[in-house]
Order: structure tokens, then C-alpha cells, then sequence
């Protein structure tokens, strides 16, 4: 299955918000930064990465949803899919 570019535009914007979230995180490790405030911020990244990747699921069910005929994927695909985020 294809997702269309213009239903993935707030998940690139959220993915490349982590990618910066884990520029500042190298960046804390190498000014040795407190283990606090390092953990804080990869539990963000991670909390925003899974948040992506359930986003890209809920607009490919939506797109099969729409036009199952055009779609690949079956609901045990997708199943697996979104368990493999867990």
C-alpha cells in the first residue's frame, strides 16, 4: 500500500522533530548532561517516534477503509504491523 504525501505531511513534521530531538540528545551526552535530563529527552523522542508510527497505521486503515479493492494489505497485515509498534 502507497500512502499519499499529503496525508504523511504531520508525520514528517513529527519525525523530523524527533530528528532534531536527537540532535540535542547527542549533543547532551557529549557536554556530559545530567542522566536525568538525558533519559527525559530520549523518552520524548520515543514517545514521538511511536506516535509517527501509529499515525502511519491509522492513515493506511483509513485508506483501505476508503478503497479496499485498491489496497494490499489485509486486516491481518495491518495487525501485525501496528502490534510491531508495541
Amino acid at each position: 500500500m502507497q500512502l499519499k504525501p499529503e496525508d504523511m505531511e504531520a508525520v514528517v513534521k513529527r519525525l523530523k522533530r524527533a530528528q532534531g530531538q536527537l540532535g540535542g540528545i547527542i549533543r547532551m551526552i557529549e557536554e556530559q548532561r545530567e542522566c536525568k535530563d538525558i533519559v527525559t529527552q530520549l523518552a520524548a523522542v520515543s514517545k514521538a517516534l511511536d506516535k509517527a508510527g501509529f499515525a502511519v497505521i491509522a492513515t493506511g486503515l483509513q485508506q483501505c477503509l476508503a478503497d479496499p479493492e485498491a489496497n494490499t494489505l489485509d486486516v491481518a497485515s495491518l495487525q501485525k504491523l501496528f502490534l510491531s509498534l508495541a
